[in-house]
């Protein structure tokens, strides 16, 4: 439920910040004029949308690194833990197979080890 809700507000925020960045207007001009950015920037002034759409996006960006880092921790891990347990208990229940030793190898083995 919480990674539901960690992946639906990175989309969100992913979505804003793509848009507030569209909006920009870079020195050649931009999208923003196509948004009605000129009317803005008569009413607030130029410098300070410049200084509110650089700070929405520096903020949506830490935002977005913040959520996508915590959802890590929201995110479900029950697979790895079922398959964890079904190979311990194979390693468990596994039998050791028993091969027969040549009494004269063994022998000499042993004289090779005095």
């Amino acid at each position: 439920m919480t990674f539901t809700l960690f992946l639906i507000l990175i989309i969100i925020v992913a979505l804003l910040l793509i848009l507030i960045i569209m909006v920009q207007e870079p020195k050649g001009g931009g999208l923003s004029s196509s948004f009605g950015g000129g009317g803005t920037q008569s009413l607030g002034g130029v410098q300070n949308t410049t200084n509110f759409l650089d700070k929405s996006t520096w903020t949506l960006s830490i935002v977005l690194m913040g959520l996508i880092l915590l959802s890590n921790f929201a995110a479900p891990h029950s697979k790895t833990a079922t398959q964890s347990s079904e190979v311990k208990n194979t390693i468990e229940n596994r039998e050791t197979p028993v091969t027969p030793v040549d009494s004269k190898t063994n022998t000499s083995l042993q004289d090779s080890l005095k």
